[in-house]
């Protein structure tokens, strides 16, 4: 089965089908879980050779669960009117099973963007803590860090949020860096799950009592997601209750 790779993400994503419908929309259909992020799409075959990298598409034209159209021009899936009869008042409108789980597939991920970007306090070695935001720009920045840690500078140049650029040691610079990975790779783990949650309800009141924060049930819970739960019920003293609070 071929597999793909959003952007620079290290999730492989095993596909039924890639191919495009019109100059500017591609159709993907996914076996399994289906990314909550958007970029360049890199195609593996079966026995793991990258085939082919295709750009620009990033946008989500139609989300109908677990098939995905992507457009490269930004353009959005517009449904036809359907005008009823003369003088027949329209019947609402009764939202499918795979309409609520890719709508609440966005809603979670929106959440989960805006808790990532939103940051972290850290506190620093002379017991001050300081807010430091995470768009994807300050975690390429963040990020970009480390590499001057690992070439052995002692101070390095960067500033909390609206606070002016200053030198801070490489000891603190490493427990911001440490603070922020932790950060984005708990609630992407986290996002990932609540998809699996998604998309293994079998009715709409299932999808609806589904949020951000809810407790993820025990059979949805990767390894990974497991050993962050383990942390934070020991970080807050044996009291497990989903999301830290940062």
């Amino acid at each position: 089965m071929e597999k793909i790779r959003i952007g620079k993400d290290e999730p492989l994503y095993e596909i039924k089908g890639i191919r495009p419908m019109s100059p500017n929309v591609m159709q993907i259909v996914f076996a399994g879980p289906v990314p909550i992020s958007w970029g360049d799409i890199t195609i593996y075959t079966e026995d793991g050779t990258e085939a082919a990298t295709l750009t620009g598409y990033d946008t989500v034209y139609r989300d109908d669960g677990q098939t995905v159209y992507l457009s490269n021009d930004g353009s959005v899936y517009q449904a036809p009117d359907t005008p009823d009869g003369p003088g027949e008042p329209p019947e609402p409108y009764v939202p499918t099973l795979e309409e609520l789980q890719a709508g609440k597939r966005r809603e979670v991920a929106a959440e989960c963007e805006g808790l990532i970007y939103a940051g972290i306090n850290v506190a620093l070695a002379d017991g001050s803590v300081e807010h430091y935001a995470l768009t994807i720009e300050d975690q390429l920045n963040l990020f970009g860090k480390l590499s001057q840690i690992t070439a052995g500078a002692t101070q390095l140049e960067y500033h909390a949020d609206g606070q002016p650029c200053r030198y801070y040691s490489a000891a603190d610079m490493q427990a911001i860096i440490q603070a922020a990975m932790w950060h984005v790779s708990y609630h992407t783990t986290y996002c990932n799950a609540l998809n699996m949650w998604i998309a293994g309800c079998q009715t709409t009141d299932e999808v609806a009592e589904i949020f951000y924060g809810a407790d993820v049930p025990e059979q949805y819970q990767s390894d990974v997601l497991q050993a962050y739960l383990v942390e934070i019920a020991a970080m807050a003293g044996g009291a497990e209750d989903g999301i830290p609070k940062d």
